[in-house]
C-alpha cells in the first residue's frame, strides 16, 4: 500500500528491467550504452530514485523500443512519477495536494478507468453546480473563490471522456446517490438528465445498484481501478479517505477488486434499466 508516485516509480522500474532482458542486456552493460555507472540503472529499476523523461528516452533508445506509445507513456510515467510533468493540473499546484495531483495525473493517463460510488455522483460526471454543491458540503469553511477553483479543476478533469482517445469509463452508482438531492432539486434534475446524456457516449458504461440489492460488497468503500495501456503491470487501485488517498499495487489487491467490480455489475441494473431509474427519479425530483 503505497502513495502514488512511489506506485509508479517502482512499477516504471519493472518495466525497464523487462525492457532491459528482453534486450539481452545486463544492468552493466545498459549503464555502459548510456553512459552511466550501474548502480544508477539499478536505482532506476527497483523504483529507488525517481527518474527524469529524458533518462527514460535514453534507455528506451538503448533497449531499441520503437513502439510510440509505449515510449510515450514511459516517458510520461516518469515525469509524474518524479514530480513534474506539464499536465493543466500543475497550473494549481498551489490549490491542490499532492494526492490529488497524482490522482488527476493517474486518471488522464489511464485508458480505462472502473469506479465505484456509494454517496455522490462521480467527478467525471458531475455538473458544475452539483460540484460545487458537494465541495462546499465537504469542505464548507472554505472561501467562495476556492472552491470555484476546485470546481474548475473538477470540470477540467472530464476533458479525459471527450478526449481523442478517450478514457473507457465503467461506473457503477448506489441508488442513494441519485437519491440525495445534492444542492437542492434542480441542481439535481439537471444532474441526473448530465447523467443520462453522458451515458449516451459508447466509451462510458453506467449502471445502478439499486435498494433491492440489499448489502453487497464495496457498500463502504468507494474505489477507482485504473487501466494503461500496453502494461497491466501499471494497473492501480485507488482508495480515496476524508484526508488522504492509498493505492493498492499488488497482483492480489488487483484481482480482489476487479472481481468485486464484476460482481457489483453482474448486481446492478442493466444499463438500459439504469437509465429508466435516472429518469424516474428525475420526474420525480
Amino acid at each position: 500500500m503505497r502513495h502514488g508516485p512511489a506506485v509508479r516509480r517502482r512499477k516504471l522500474g519493472e518495466e525497464l528491467r523487462r525492457l532491459r532482458l528482453d534486450a539481452g542486456l545486463t544492468s552493466r552493460d545498459a549503464g555502459l550504452r548510456a553512459g552511466w555507472h550501474q548502480s544508477k540503472v539499478s536505482r532506476i529499476e527497483t523504483g529507488a530514485s525517481g527518474v527524469k523523461a529524458a533518462d527514460v528516452t535514453l534507455l528506451l533508445d538503448v533497449y531499441e523500443v520503437a513502439d510510440p506509445q509505449l515510449r510515450a507513456l514511459l516517458e510520461t510515467l516518469a515525469d509524474a512519477a518524479d514530480g513534474g510533468g506539464d499536465g493543466w493540473w500543475h497550473a494549481y499546484r498551489g490549490l491542490l495536494p499532492p494526492e490529488y495531483r497524482d490522482f488527476i495525473s493517474l486518471e488522464a493517463h489511464a485508458c480505462a478507468a472502473r469506479t465505484l460510488e456509494t454517496s455522490v455522483v462521480p467527478g467525471l460526471l458531475q455538473t458544475p453546480d452539483y460540484a460545487r454543491a458537494v465541495t462546499r458540503a465537504a469542505l464548507e469553511e472554505l472561501p467562495a473563490a476556492t472552491v470555484n477553483s476546485l470546481v474548475e479543476v473538477r470540470i477540467a478533469r472530464q476533458s479525459v471522456l471527450t478526449a481523442e482517445r478517450p478514457l473507457e469509463l465503467s461506473a457503477v452508482l448506489d441508488e442513494a446517490a441519485l437519491r440525495r438531492e445534492v444542492g437542492g432539486v434542480q441542481v439535481m434534475r439537471a444532474q441526473l438528465d448530465a447523467l443520462r446524456e453522458t451515458a449516451q457516449l459508447p466509451h462510458v458504461r453506467l449502471q445502478v445498484l439499486p435498494f433491492s440489492v440489499g448489502g453487497y460488497v464495496g457498500l463502504t468503500s468507494p474505489f477507482v481501478i485504473f487501466s494503461f495501456p500496453n502494461i497491466s503491470d501499471l494497473n492501480v487501485v485507488v482508495l480515496d479517505h476524508l484526508t488522504s488517498s492509498l493505492y493498492l499495487e499488488r497482483k492480489e489487491d488487483l484481482e480482489v477488486y476487479g472481481a468485486a467490480f464484476r460482481t457489483m455489475q453482474a448486481r446492478a441494473l442493466s444499463p438500459a434499466d439504469s437509465m429508466d431509474l435516472i429518469a424516474r427519479i428525475s420526474e420525480g425530483a
